[in-house]
Order: C-alpha cells, then sequence, then structure tokens
C-alpha cells in the first residue's frame, strides 16, 4: 500500500517510524516532513494545508491511504474535501470529518457537546469581545485559581491557569484582544479541577473503538510544572494510575457517550480521538478533545502499541475495527523533548545539531529540523528532539533517555529533568 503521511513534527517521525515497519506498506511518503522522517520514506515539500497539491500527488503517484497527522488539515475538511472529490474519494482520509473534528477545533462547542451527552467536564463559560464586561464581571466573582482557554486552535499554547483575579482579568483582556489571534476571539472560562493528568488515545471506524497504550504527557516549560504552556515537554506510557478499573470508567462514561452522541447528530467519526482526562478522586473527567494523536505523547504510545499500525488504519477506513486485536508491549517508555532556548517564546533556528550517532539504546523523534545544503542536521522549530526509551520500569528507561539527552548537543538546548518523576514516588 502507498501512503502519504502529512506533517512535519515527531508524531509524524513516530507514525514514518511505525509504518515503515508493516509489511503492508509498500511506500512512504512524507510532506513535508523533516530531517528524521527521510529515514523511513520519501519527503516531498508539500504543505498539508495546500489541498490541492496533495491532492494532485496523490493521483500522480498512486498513493492508496492518506493520514493527516495534525490537526491543522483535519478542521480544515481535508477528509470532506476527499469525499467531495470524485477522482479523490476512492482514497481513505485517516481522520474525521470537519464537523467531527469540531471536538477540537472549537473548545465552545465540545463544552456544550459534553454538557449535553453527561459526559464529565469542568463547568465554563463562554465570552467574546461582545460580552467582554459581562466576563471580566463574572472573572471577578469566580474561584481561583482559573482556567481561561482559547475557542480555536492554539498549537496546545491557548491555555492559561490564573492565580489571582488580576492575572486573570489581564490574560482575559489578552486573549479576546488576540493573544492568539482568531482562536481567542472566543473564550472558554472554566473551573479548575484538582486531580492529575493523563491521556487516553482511541480508534475509532464510526461504530467501534479500540484504546491504545495510555500516556501522561508534560506540558509547562518548568521543572515541578512551572512557566507557561508549550506543546509538550515529554511523556511516558503507560500511567500506574489508569488500571483496568479507571478505563472501564473512562470507555462507559466518556469514549461510548462521545461516540453515541456524535451518532445522535449524524456525524461518523473515524480516525484518532485523543482524550485529554484528569482522574479527580477516581473519577475521569475531560479536559479536552483532539481530533489526531498527541504530541510527544505518540513518542511513547507507538512504540508501545505491538499492533501493525497499517492495519489499524485499514481497520479504521473499513469499519471492521472490532476485528482486530490491539496489543500493548509490557514495557514502559518515556521520552524527553529537547527544545530551542527561549521556546515557548521567541527562539532561533538552524542551530547545528551534533550528536546523534552517539546515542545507543533510544529512539530519536525529530520534532523540528531539517537538513542543510551540506546534509548537516539543523534546528528548525521550538520543539527540536523527542529521545524515546523502552525499559522495564520507568526509572529505568527515564535513565536511557536522559544519559542520550546529553550526547545530543546544539545551542540552547533545554530539557525538562523531571519527566516521570510525579509517577515514581
Amino acid at each position: 500500500m502507498k501512503i502519504l503521511l502529512l506533517g512535519s513534527g515527531g508524531r509524524e517521525h513516530a507514525f514514518a517510524w511505525k509504518l515503515s515497519q508493516s509489511p503492508l506498506c509498500t511506500e512512504l511518503f512524507i510532506a513535508p516532513g523533516n530531517a528524521g522522517t527521510r529515514l523511513h520514506g520519501t519527503n516531498v515539500p508539500i504543505d498539508p494545508m495546500d489541498f490541492e497539491a496533495v491532492g494532485r500527488f496523490v493521483q500522480e503517484r498512486g498513493i492508496e491511504m492518506v493520514i493527516p497527522g495534525p490537526e491543522g488539515p483535519l478542521v480544515a475538511g481535508i477528509t470532506d474535501w476527499f469525499e467531495q472529490h470524485a477522482a479523490l474519494r476512492h482514497v481513505p482520509v485517516i481522520g474525521p470529518t470537519a464537523e467531527a473534528a469540531r471536538l477540537e477545533g472549537s473548545k465552545a462547542w465540545a463544552k456544550n457537546f459534553m454538557m449535553e451527552n453527561g459526559i464529565p467536564t469542568a463547568a465554563s463559560r463562554v465570552f467574546t469581545r461582545e460580552t467582554q464586561e459581562e466576563g471580566l464581571t463574572w472573572l471577578r466573582k469566580h474561584r481561583l485559581p482559573i482556567v481561561l482557554k482559547a475557542d480555536g486552535l492554539a498549537a496546545g499554547k491557548g491555555v492559561v491557569i490564573c492565580q489571582t483575579h488580576e492575572e486573570a482579568e489581564r490574560e482575559f483582556r489578552d486573549m479576546l484582544a488576540g493573544k492568539f489571534g482568531e482562536a481567542s476571539a472566543r473564550v472558554v472560562v472554566e473551573e479548575f479541577l484538582e486531580g492529575i493528568e493523563f491521556s487516553v488515545f482511541v480508534a475509532l471506524d464510526g461504530k467501534h473503538w479500540q484504546i491504545l497504550p495510555v500516556a501522561k504527557d508534560y506540558k509547562r516549560i518548568g521543572e515541578g510544572d512551572a512557566g507557561p504552556n508549550t506543546g509538550g515537554m515529554g511523556a511516558v506510557s503507560p500511567v500506574p494510575f489508569a488500571d483496568e478499573r479507571m478505563l472501564e470508567k473512562v470507555e462507559e462514561q466518556i469514549i461510548r457517550p462521545t461516540v453515541a452522541g456524535l451518532a445522535d447528530e449524524d456525524i461518523v467519526y473515524k480516525g484518532f480521538l485523543f482524550l485529554g482526562l484528569i482522574n479527580v478522586e477516581g473519577t475521569p473527567y475531560v479536559i479536552e478533545y483532539n481530533c489526531r494523536m498527541g504530541d510527544p505523547e505518540t513518542e511513547v504510545v507507538f512504540p508501545r502499541l505491538d499492533t501493525d499500525l497499517v492495519a489499524l488504519c485499514h481497520a479504521i477506513a473499513t469499519g471492521s475495527l472490532a476485528g482486530l486485536e490491539v496489543k500493548h508491549d509490557l514495557y514502559e517508555a518515556a521520552t524527553v523533548m529537547l527544545v530551542s532556548g527561549g521556546y515557548p517564546g521567541a527562539y532561533e533556528k538552524g542551530k547545528l545539531i551534533e550528536g546523534l550517532e552517539e546515542v545507543s539504546d533510544c529512539l530519536v523523534f525529530h520534532a523540528g529540523t531539517r537538513l542543510d545544503e551540506e546534509g548537516r542536521v539543523r534546528t528548525n522549530g521550538g520543539r527540536v528532539l523527542a529521545i524515546t526509551a523502552l525499559a522495564e520500569t520507568f526509572p529505568q528507561a527515564l535513565d536511557l533517555c536522559y544519559r542520550n539527552a546529553e550526547k545530543i548537543r546544539f545551542e540552547g538546548k533545554y530539557y525538562r529533568r523531571d519527566i516521570g518523576f510525579d509517577l515514581m514516588g
């Protein structure tokens, strides 16, 4: 099967690594890819948001499956575009329609969906620029801390947890004024839930589902979960407290009513669904939905997925997930993200990366890299590399990650040295 994978981050490198292992994958193209994805397929200089260019390439090269990695193309409707194109509708796109992708594309829509379907989530209100004064009045009376969320896509950075009313008012004004562009033209004000977060990944074929390995990521830039949110500084899998009983609750209280609620609105969801959850005294609450796999969670989920990824994607496309056995590797996985100095704020690109050939007993997933004219690997993003290790225990896996993180060198390199420590007490 000829496959086109869309995207250029660490998630897409993990996809490429896993897809290329399948005997069902005869040829793999990545658009646009990065310096790491080229090791598993052929990078092609196509913007995933340019549907016309994607479609031309699919026709010219006889592509038989398209897998969008990031949320952008899905929220923008690439699945719908293929389904409505007479010459392309036979090519499955592994991802939801734009209507189904509103679960991620609009936090306000998702909150309303959860409320209507009795899915556990934090209480919230939505405000716009027109209702700013009403929102400020609401904030001044709100219990601390206060969670503010940009309604639209903000690259994982559109959530602010405010510890004072003054901070909340300032952030609220800034968001409505365009801090996250049009993504924060509407702001969701949400109660703060006390608990520990985790991520559940679900493959859906419209009616049936399979749960993939569970993970926990670390969003804050600083150790001890300090500082602003990032796209993710590391992740671990499995999650000790997400045991069989907890996953039964997730399935019955969240996954089943989500699928049923979508069906009630005549929405068919085919693809990967990422449930961002928080464990509040034994009850899972939904923090957010994402309409694709997570990053950096994919970098620990796929190494533990003991199932052919191409076969899994084919089952999603053909509605045959119920007949597919999804196995989880018993080893424990950890990933540590190496980022550019200054991230998640302003940072420089183009720094030479050295030491990649010195890494041992680890996987290195490229997140923000490119090749220069001389074939050398350089930084090309805020999150640069994800160092992933599998071992019998978390301490062993993390030790491998950190020993190898030291071997890789580039100007301004930074990483958190406490990933997973909260789960080892």
